[in-house]
């Protein structure tokens, strides 16, 4: 393991040992100070940051980007001090944190039987919306997490996950999808952050008005299985309540070829994305290139 890695993996040890034991509101002020330093500082990730909100808020001025990224850098410390001390929290805080707008899509899909596939961008604090369903509603689910380097961090993701009642598969390998078609068959949940392609097999999208690349795996995953297939979208407010919003479902198309079902499904998964992070961009956690554009210059379409 490089000095790198080394350090990074005994960051984030740092972080889930000592931020944990910290007073709420001490935490709270611990990550507004790290956000604000980092965005004074307008490193890489600010900065595409920025670059990411002005295709979500096209015409905002300078000043009201630079507004929303430092509001983005606060959403997204939060998300880091209330990962790091959830396993802490107790089962009625848990409980406590988090409200949840049109549950009986999934409720009534869970109790249907069908299997469902709860699909979010990286909206909020999706692994606090997950601990909310396996404490709240007692549902376990099964999800898919990028394999991280150095490997023992990947490790501590997945142990802090388990932790919480979720059932972890690694990205890479080629079985995660079986497994995810297994777990739906047999009526189970599946949840999968959808907004950012990780391979090379992505559909292409239009999203805030220009092509970018999801992942094809949710609308193959309700095809083959027939599972229900449920957007769902998060934002914080001024509260220590996280809000979160169960969208209708993406049918499957009734007729075309297996990869026209699969475009369709997927494009009604950006919209749906696309509506809550309109809503709520300061809450949406993209520090990486999405569109093709930003990707490859050369690939994007005119």
């Amino acid at each position: 393991m490089s000095a790198q890695d080394r350090l990074t993996d005994a960051l984030y040890g740092l972080g889930w040992s000592t931020v944990k034991k910290l007073p709420e509101p001490v935490a709270v002020r611990l990550g507004r100070t790290i956000a604000d330093a980092a965005w004074k500082q307008r490193g890489k990730g600010v900065r595409r940051l920025e670059s990411n909100y002005a295709r979500v808020v096209p015409g905002a001025s300078p000043e009201r980007l630079a507004e929303l990224s430092r509001a983005g850098m606060r959403s997204y410390l939060r998300y880091w001090m209330e990962s790091f001390r959830l396993p802490a929290w107790s089962r009625e805080r848990i409980r406590a944190g988090v409200d949840v707008k049109d549950l009986h899509h999934l409720t009534e899909g869970m109790d249907a039987g069908r299997g469902v596939i709860l699909a979010l961008p990286h909206l909020a604090n999706w692994d606090l919306a997950g601990a909310w369903v396996t404490t709240e509603l007692g549902i376990p689910f099964t999800t898919v997490a990028e394999r991280l380097k150095p490997e023992t961090l990947y490790d501590r993701f997945v142990a802090y996950r388990e932790g919480l009642g979720m059932e972890v598969l690694p990205h890479s390998g080629g079985s995660a999808f079986g497994t995810l078609a297994r777990r739906l068959r047999d009526g189970g949940l599946v949840c999968l952050v959808a907004d950012r392609d990780l391979s090379t097999s992505g559909v292409e999208v239009e999203f805030f008005g220009d092509t970018a690349r999801m992942p094809a795996g949710p609308a193959l995953l309700a095809q083959h299985t027939g599972a229900l297939l449920l957007p769902a979208t998060l934002w914080y407010d001024d509260s220590p309540v996280m809000r979160a919003r169960v969208h209708p479902s993406v049918e499957v198309p009734e007729s075309g070829t297996r990869a026209e079902k699969t475009s369709v499904m997927t494009q009604a998964l950006a919209d749906a994305f696309a509506t809550g992070i309109a809503d709520h961009p300061e809450d949406w956690h993209m520090l990486q290139r999405l569109w093709l554009k930003d990707l490859d210059p050369a690939k994007g379409r005119p």
